[in-house]
Formats: structure tokens, C-alpha cells, sequence
């Protein structure tokens, strides 16, 4: 499963950002007729409008991606302490390029499932298009869960079940059969009673087949 995921994220590295950003007319298309018109912008910027402009602490994102979203956010953010994780290789060294030479973010390989960082550690924990990628989604929420500090945030947005059949058709039939996204998934009410069980206050909002939310533990 780890290597099928590995080789899906290598091979669409090179338009993963344009179909994200709808940076092309194929983009465009794929979004409208797929996933219904949702768009990666405006769910990422509602995301990143969770953190202050002033943060200072520590920051974990993962998976960090390409940083296609998280680039100009973290960059400016140069009193925090972050370290952008992933488990591709090829989405980590585009990450680098964006943040080479800003000794405030750390660019690192990791599993999610088995973060080598220390318990109640991170003051954010920010997951954007993450869990639906993710092969062990119960040892993800754990992990997320166990690293972040009491009375820290956990942020994220992904892909759920149930609110589109032609997206469901997408993931179940193209998505997941290529590596890029790993079932099972959630549906609303399944994420919320999860969410529910490992934090205090929880804002989420849903954008077509899309989550979004921030968590208080």
C-alpha cells in the first residue's frame, strides 16, 4: 500500500499543483465536472485563515505536499517554529525548493501513522488534503491527536463521502485504484463523532465533497 501510494504521488508530481490551483483549462474541467465547481483556493485560504498572522509557536503540517498552498502563509510566519512533513519524497523536495533558506520551516520525511516527534509538542497541527490519502486514518487522528498540546489546534480540510455521487464514482473507481487517495472514508457524520471524541470544540464546514475545520483539544 505505502510504495502504490509512493508511486502515485511521483507520477503526478508534475501537474499535481496546476490540478489543485486549476492552474490549466483541463484543471477547470476536471473540477467542475468532478467535483462540482469545489475550489482548492478558497477551501485552502478558509484553512490558513485559522492560524494568527502573529503565530509564534510550533507548527506541524502534514502532509506538507508540494507547499503549493502553504508556501506564502508559512514563509511570513517567521516567529513560529515548523516542521512540514511527508511521506513522498517527490511532494517533499518540491516543498524544499519553496522553502529553501528560511530556517524557521524544517522540510522532513515521516508516516503519519508514526510521527517521531514528542507528545504535546505542537501548538497547530495543520493537515490539508491528507486523511483521504492516508492508509491508517485511525492511527493519523491518534497521532495528530497525541502531538498536539493541550488547548492547541487542529486544523484540516479533505475529501468525504456521501454528498456527490459522481465524486464518490471518481474516488472509488479512478482515485483510489491509482494511489491517490486510500479507503475508507468518512462521511460527515462519521468524521464529526470522531472528532467529537478527541476534542473540546470543533468548527467544521462542509464545500461539495469537501471538510473543512478546526479543533480545540
Amino acid at each position: 500500500m505505502a510504495d502504490k501510494i509512493q508511486n502515485a504521488y511521483e507520477s503526478s508530481k508534475n501537474i499535481y499543483d496546476d490540478v489543485l490551483t486549476q492552474g490549466n483549462i483541463f484543471s477547470k474541467l476536471y473540477i467542475k465536472l468532478f467535483w462540482n465547481g469545489t475550489n482548492d483556493n478558497d477551501i485552502a485560504q478558509k484553512v490558513l485563515s485559522y492560524i494568527p498572522n502573529d503565530f509564534s509557536g510550533n507548527l506541524l503540517d502534514v502532509p506538507v505536499g508540494t507547499a503549493v498552498f502553504t508556501q506564502h502563509k508559512w514563509i511570513a510566519l517567521k516567529d513560529a517554529h515548523i516542521i512540514c512533513l511527508d511521506y513522498s519524497m517527490d511532494m517533499l523536495e518540491q516543498a524544499k525548493k519553496r522553502f529553501d533558506g528560511y530556517t524557521h520551516i524544517k522540510c522532513i520525511q515521516g508516516d503519519v501513522s508514526n510521527l517521531k516527534m514528542n507528545a504535546e509538542s505542537y501548538d497547530i497541527v495543520v493537515s490539508m488534503n491528507g486523511f483521504h490519502a492516508f492508509p491508517d486514518k485511525k492511527k493519523a487522528f491518534q497521532e495528530t491527536w497525541r502531538v498536539l498540546k493541550p488547548g492547541g489546534t487542529f486544523i484540516g480540510c479533505f475529501y468525504i463521502r456521501g454528498k456527490s455521487k459522481r465524486t464518490d464514482w471518481l474516488v472509488n473507481h479512478i482515485l483510489s485504484k491509482k494511489g491517490w487517495f486510500t479507503p475508507p472514508f468518512q462521511t460527515e457524520e462519521e468524521l464529526r463523532n470522531i472528532l467529537k471524541e478527541m476534542y473540546k470544540q470543533i468548527d467544521l464546514h462542509i464545500d461539495g465533497s469537501m471538510v473543512y475545520f478546526c479543533c480545540t483539544k
